[in-house]
């Protein structure tokens, strides 16, 4: 049985443990090794995420199971208050994946966003993310194209993702 939680501050030792697992094979692949070195560490050192997490108001979740952590997401409610949940990150490890737990992932966001009568819930995603499948099976659908510049000469070059709150 998948257990989510919030996580707290106290958790940031262990997001960022699941992070370095999840984040080389993800983008390792994809990306120049600089261009994934300068992101990890922008989204995931302790400042930027007790930043996320106390000035952003990003709420952190993490799954788990009887064998360990599976994953973790984080959102933000009511995004630039448009009525909308926000997810910045969702992962699941690699022996996890297929097993149902980005699903129980963006499903409690998508409860969440419910209670808070949130019409959608919207992500972003690199456009060569293998995960893009992923969310198009849950029932998102391309919105849109963004290029963000996020400094060192990088950019995210991804597709905005959107799903109806039911």
């Amino acid at each position: 049985m998948i257990e989510i939680y919030e996580a707290t501050a106290q958790d940031i030792p262990l997001i960022q443990r699941l992070a370095h697992q999840v984040w080389y094979v993800t983008y390792g692949p994809l990306q120049p090794k600089e261009k994934v070195d300068f992101l990890y560490n922008l989204m995931y050192s302790t400042s930027s995420l007790t930043e996320q997490m106390e000035k952003k108001n990003h709420k952190f979740l993490l799954a788990k199971d009887e064998t360990g952590y599976l994953g973790y997401a984080s959102y933000e409610i009511n995004y630039k208050n448009q009525g909308k949940t926000k997810i910045h990150k969702i992962y699941v490890m690699p022996n996890a994946q297929g097993k149902g737990v980005g699903k129980e992932l963006a499903n409690h966001i998508g409860s969440i966003a419910k209670q808070y009568k949130n019409q959608a819930i919207l992500l972003d995603v690199y456009r060569h993310n293998s995960a893009i499948q992923f969310y198009e099976k849950i029932g998102f659908k391309k919105v849109g194209e963004q290029i963000t510049d996020v400094g060192n000469g990088f950019v995210m070059d991804d597709f905005v993702l959107e799903k109806s709150v039911p």
